[in-house]
């Protein structure tokens, strides 16, 4: 099974924020792919649907955001499930700007603390993940407070660009599904 972890956190006060970029994609693809309702599941919301032959489960952990790699104690257990093929991360990103975003098979946190706990979960950097964009896009806009600034919401403009760029996601996640994160990162990454 292939596992789609949206990185946010729980709360409507946290809903429009940055920091649950995340969770918007899984949502649109819920929504896209006809998945089943989202259910309570150990630590974490979650909802199952199939990409041809590939089952999937979109994941967005009820934890804060600094303890998101709790709930992937349960996959770890699993024999033949791997994280460098089987699971793909989606993170809010400030080193890109909005309305931009990278599919990547590997690296470091880079000071996202809830790909901190990915990583402390896994033992590993070798996972995919899509990062979008969430900083500024003028270079000399100065973020200020880095916490305050992800946990803020958009600006009008701002959240609309991320929404834009859901069709494209939904369609780059689905070939994640089938083809592996190579061909995604081949094709999609700009």
């Amino acid at each position: 099974m292939k596992v789609i972890l949206g990185l946010g956190n729980p709360g409507t006060e946290y809903a429009e924020t940055r920091h649950n970029v995340g969770w918007w994609v899984l949502d649109h693809l819920a929504e896209v792919w006809r998945c089943d309702g989202w259910r309570k599941d150990g630590e974490a919301l979650t909802s199952t649907g199939s990409i041809g032959t590939a089952k999937v489960r979109l994941v967005k952990p009820q934890t804060f955001m600094n303890l998101s790699g709790r709930v992937l104690t349960p996959w770890l257990r699993r024999p033949f499930w791997a994280a460098a093929t089987d699971l793909l991360v989606i993170s809010d990103e400030v080193q890109l700007p909005v309305g931009t975003f990278r599919f990547g098979a590997k690296g470091s946190a880079g000071g996202h603390n809830g790909l901190k706990s990915i990583e402390q979960a896994l033992t590993s950097q070798e996972y995919p993940r899509l990062r979008i964009g969430v900083g500024p896009n003028d270079p000399q806009r100065r973020i200020g407070d880095l916490a305050d600034y992800v946990l803020g919401r958009f600006g009008k403009d701002e959240g609309a660009e991320v929404r834009a760029l859901l069709p494209t996601l939904e369609e780059g996640l689905r070939v994640w599904t089938t083809e592996g994160i190579l061909s995604v990162m081949n094709r999609f990454n700009r």
